[in-house]
């Protein structure tokens, strides 16, 4: 899977229904439900094909039988009218509440698989396709679960029945509508592939333009300060205009298909009531006869021109289940071992890294880490310090385990990363990112997320641990207030303090800080800091800053540039050496003029 147009160079173009056969292990569940279903269905349609009979006998008897007579076959119709109704709503309850249901389990299936994949995955698939995936791509397969098989089923059960019928009724007529069956089935076939291959584009061109809306509308602020709303708008309407354009010229082939079908099968129908009538005028054949073979002509065509319709929504289905069951498939760069050693509780915090060096998949010809081998104690507080792309953050993303090295090892407490369950090892870690990630949820919740069995009590004390209490408190239902999505309604630095507060709460063994304070202000940054350092006693704590007056108390300080280690160790001694670091330190507290 790639973005834009590679996603549709690199997808099989399948050219059947085999795709579907990727629903049946979430049909399996509810087999009883289906025989059910099945069953009611069967029954409809055997229904349907008595009604004819009843007819034939009013016609033929409308003279010859008595008045009580005709009263018992028109009441055996409203019978059978009356179970047909009843087994085609128990047919529509049953099959409307599995598709509900199938498409609720694919959705969690979805959601389930990708919400574990390592960022590298992210890398190749927008955000925006994934959702396409699970809204427009299921409410598809949701048509065709709830609706369009089971129409399907009825109608092929109809055309069997309605055949076999037809036969006895008049073999001589029957061999004549079966000579237009090729004539019918043959449009089906041929522009039915060509609707499924433009059903898989429209669905792709759809995908597209939702990665782009959603990206540009999580933005929207920074597209509005740089004026480019003209830009953006005439982007998505263009993506938008790609997806009509798909669409219709689908429609026109579902169209023309359509035409011809109805065109194709009604023609025939009325040469056989052409020469059905001369036979009746001829004696061989009676009027019932005669009445009771169209109608089974027209359901017989009736059922031919909806699976004609059908036809269509199972290819767009079939096209959507292959996007989904690529989700679901899809394999990720990071695994779990299939036998993890244990990991405790409390690890003593211990890291290691052994003559890594990695790249990024995105950017494979440039190393991002570059032989790096550094060992930290328990207990110490380490600063990584560098310009902008020098590897720092990299070295959290591999610790967290987002990406696995190229060569080398990491460790912690002397385990390989790599042999340990990643949800094990990223218990032992807690982030406080640059850009804090604030939800749509209340601001309890928002800390409550570093752990989500902690009471209402241990958030509040984090809380008051990040110097956030105040400012909650002041919010109008104060931790019970509706923060708004991305934390809209509140401030850089406030958001901040809730991510610090979250990182409090998690009480990990290691705790890594990416410019943590960099959104207060000096007052909220003191107090801040004073709880980080309460935080970091006892703990293996990683910080990366720019602002060196965050790094000054660290144990030891490492410097970064392009990927390497140029120098380490205290602020004072990295200072007197005159290097990258006393450089980075003047800029900043003296603006360079030293």
């Amino acid at each position: 899977m790639a973005r834009g147009g590679a996603a549709r160079e690199e997808r099989p173009k399948a050219a059947n229904m085999r795709p579907l056969r990727a629903l049946a292990p979430f049909l399996r569940p509810y087999r009883l439900t289906v025989l059910a279903a099945l069953a009611a269905l069967t029954v409809t349609a055997a229904l349907s094909l008595t009604l004819p009979l009843a007819v034939r006998r009013v016609v033929d008897g409308f003279f010859a039988e008595s008045l009580p007579q005709m009263d018992l076959y028109f009441t055996a119709a409203i019978g059978i009218a009356a179970l047909l109704a009843l087994g085609t709503a128990l047919r529509f309850y049953l099959v409307t509440r599995l598709g509900e249901r199938v498409v609720a389990d694919i959705r969690r299936a979805i959601f389930d698989r990708v919400i574990g994949m390592s960022p590298a995955f992210f890398e190749r698939v927008m955000t925006g396709e994934v959702l396409s995936r699970l809204t427009t791509d299921t409410t598809l397969v949701l048509s065709v679960i709830g609706s369009s098989v089971s129409v399907a089923l009825r109608n092929v059960l109809t055309l069997v029945g309605g055949l076999v019928l037809l036969t006895i009724t008049s073999p001589k007529l029957t061999a004549l509508v079966l000579i237009g069956v090729p004539l019918v089935v043959f449009p089906i076939l041929t522009l039915g592939r060509r609707v499924r291959l433009l059903s898989r584009e429209n669905q792709d061109r759809i995908a597209e333009s939702s990665a782009q809306a959603s990206e540009t509308l999580l933005a929207a602020q920074t597209v509005q300060a740089n004026t480019n709303e003209t830009a953006s708008r005439a982007r998505f309407g263009d993506l938008t205009e790609r997806a009509f354009d798909a669409a219709r010229r689908r429609i026109v082939t579902r169209s023309i298909l359509t035409a011809i079908v109805i065109f194709l099968v009604f023609t025939s129908v009325v040469g056989v009531l052409w020469i059905g009538a001369r036979d009746v005028r001829g004696g061989s054949m009676t009027p019932g006869e005669l009445v009771q073979f169209v109608i089974y002509a027209v359901l017989v065509a009736g059922s031919v021109a909806a699976l004609s319709e059908i036809w269509g929504e199972l290819q767009r289905a079939a096209g959507a289940t292959e996007r989904m069951v690529e989700l679901i498939e899809a394999a990720d760069s990071i695994a779990d071992p299939e036998d993890p050693l244990p990991v405790p509780a409390k690890v003593r915090g211990e890291i290691g890294f052994e003559n890594v060096t990695f790249r990024y998949p995105a950017r494979p010809e440039t190393a991002a880490i570059h032989e790096l081998t550094v060992a930290i104690r328990p207990g110490e507080t380490v600063a990584l310090v560098g310009p902008s792309g020098a590897g720092k953050s990299t070295i959290f993303q591999l610790l967290m385990r987002f990406f696995d090295p190229d060569e080398g090892r990491i460790t912690l407490d002397g385990i390989d990363l790599r042999d340990v369950r990643r949800s094990d090892l990223r218990r032992q870690f807690a982030l406080v990112p640059q850009e804090p990630v604030i939800f749509a949820t209340t601001a309890r919740e928002n800390i409550r997320f570093g752990r989500p069995s902690a009471s209402d009590a241990e958030v509040e004390a984090a809380a008051r641990a990040a110097a956030a209490q105040e400012f909650i408190e002041r919010l109008p239902q104060g931790y019970d207030t509706y923060v708004g999505e991305r934390g809209v309604m509140l401030s850089g630095g406030q958001k901040q303090r809730l991510a610090i507060a979250r990182a409090i709460l998690r009480d990990a063994s290691v705790l890594l800080l990416d410019e943590a304070t960099s959104s207060l202000d000096a007052e909220s940054e003191r107090a801040v800091q004073l709880a980080v350092d309460r935080l970091a006693e006892g703990r293996t704590t990683l910080i990366i800053a720019h602002r060196l007056a965050t790094v000054k108390r660290a144990d030891r300080i490492i410097v970064f540039q392009d990927g390497r280690i140029v120098a380490e160790g205290s602020h004072g001694a990295l200072v007197a050496e005159d290097g990258l670091y006393a450089r980075l330190a003047r800029l900043q507290f003296t603006d360079g003029a030293a």
